[in-house]
């Protein structure tokens, strides 16, 4: 699985993340949920950061990618009976990062797309997420992408994860939304 892109942050650049680089290099590994009901898609806002994204996360230590997938969408959104698991892409991002004695986070996200039942169940989200207000949220693709666009060029606040979500959020509505109407 290649990834569809590598993004770097401005902070960032090749040669940080060569072998015989003096900066440490972790590797986290995540997956992110594709939930479409038509053009509405099951998103996470964040108030803290005004932001949609992709229900998702981190892997459990030995965890497999889909059972990863489908614990965090539980957490995350409440979703029941998810199936039709499906794999759609990968994307990159080297960031920096102060924990775990390592200076660069290499963030590896694989994204399925999935199906739910139509009632969302109780959430049980982290304490982080609850702070940062956190919720679950059925939005038109459309509008999430211009939410997250202006945000991205209007807020100071903005998350690092937003040019990652807004990437993904246009090629989930140029591949799996735009392409099924041809």
């Amino acid at each position: 699985m290649h990834p569809i892109k590598t993004a770097f942050h401005p902070s960032i650049t090749v040669a940080d993340i060569q072998p015989d680089s003096p900066l440490i290099c972790l590797t986290r590994h995540a997956t992110r949920a594709i939930v479409l009901k038509g053009e509405n898609i099951l998103l996470l806002y964040t108030e803290r950061y005004d932001d949609y994204s992709l229900p998702g996360g981190g892997l459990d230590k030995g965890e497999e990618q889909t059972a990863g997938l489908i614990r965090e969408l539980q957490e995350e959104t409440g979703a029941q009976n998810i199936t039709n698991i499906g794999y759609f892409t990968r994307y990159d991002e080297y960031r920096p990062w102060h924990k775990d004695n390592a200076d660069i986070m290499h963030m590896v996200s694989y994204c399925y797309t999935c199906t739910i039942d139509n009632k969302l169940g109780d959430t049980a989200l982290e304490s982080h997420e609850i702070r940062n207000g956190m919720t679950a949220r059925w939005v038109n693709i459309h509008t999430a992408i211009k939410h997250n666009k202006d945000v991205i060029a209007n807020s100071p606040k903005k998350g690092l994860s937003i040019e990652r979500e807004t990437f993904l959020l246009t090629l989930i509505a140029e591949k799996l939304i735009n392409d099924a109407k041809k």
